[in-house]
């Protein structure tokens, strides 16, 4: 078969499920990872014959795509913040909105050495990202799974990041006080249980559930206690970053300014939603 014929298959057997422009984007990203072929590799390539081992691997892909499983988890890695992180199950699938939360602490923050706290980091993206981006910050991050921690662990030493990780649950944070953090940053579980119906299936289906839901009676659950132990722990000066539900931003915000963070503001994502909460104590 030629490679023509296969990225018309692959397209094809996907644009049910995610429409033709995003079907379209996935097989680029498929035949970079898998073929280490440029876009532009794809048109001067596309009447090569492919082998049968391609063949073989490029239709595995297409089944487990076509059944359900995100890419991402199919071929195990997700680009984030101009790096490739891997990913599995255990984690959830790094957002592009995320990615602007980075942008954000990165912007605001061109101090060095800055002390920076990630709770609940999953795949490691957020850490690593400021790991490499921020001057000589000296990184720690927590999540409850020991699961994402071995994954986020390799990510570091994939992308030779130095991060501090460490299993800890959100909802019982030490009780501490004192300047430890210039900077405490989360994305935490925010989507309400009932909001799933109108979520993509695949995201319902095989991204992990504790990563993502929160009950309908407690939107704020994972908030609280980020806003109490952030209040207890920031520097004079320092700032607290949350990615929010664009549904409870107001809420977070004035949660943050109850607890002490003036200056507590919402950001925007690139969609015009209400996306994350910025505090300075």
């Amino acid at each position: 078969m030629r490679a023509k014929e296969m990225i018309q298959r692959l397209v094809a057997a996907w644009t049910p499920r995610h429409g033709h422009d995003e079907a379209r984007a996935m097989v680029r990203v498929v035949f970079e990872e898998l073929m280490h072929w440029s876009t532009v590799d794809m048109v001067l390539r596309e009447e090569r014959e492919l082998d049968d081992a391609e063949t073989a691997r490029l239709d595995e892909v297409s089944r487990r795509v076509a059944g359900g499983e995100p890419l991402q988890y199919v071929l195990g890695v997700a680009r984030f913040h101009g790096l490739r992180f891997a990913v599995t199950p255990a984690v959830l699938i790094p957002r592009p909105e995320t990615e602007q939360l980075v942008d954000l602490i990165v912007d605001e923050n061109p101090r060095d050495d800055l002390r920076v706290l990630d709770l609940g980091t999953g795949s490691g993206c957020i850490a690593i990202a400021l790991a490499r981006a921020l001057k000589f910050a000296r990184v720690t991050a927590i999540d409850i799974s020991a699961e994402a921690l071995a994954v986020a662990q390799e990510n570091a030493r994939a992308l030779k990041a130095r991060v501090n990780f460490e299993r800890a649950d959100i909802l019982a944070l030490p009780a501490t006080s004192g300047a430890q953090w210039d900077i405490v940053v989360s994305n935490p579980p925010y989507v309400c249980r009932g909001e799933a119906a109108a979520m993509a299936e695949h995201v319902v289906a095989h991204e992990p559930a504790g990563a993502l839901f929160v009950p309908d009676d407690d939107p704020l659950r994972y908030y609280r206690p980020l806003v109490a132990y952030a209040a207890a722990t920031l520097s004079r000066g320092g700032r607290l970053y949350l990615e929010v539900n664009s549904r409870y931003a107001d809420d977070v915000a004035a949660l943050a300014r109850r607890a002490g963070l003036a200056e507590a503001r919402v950001h925007l994502d690139f969609t015009g939603r209400p996306r994350f909460v910025v505090g300075r104590f």
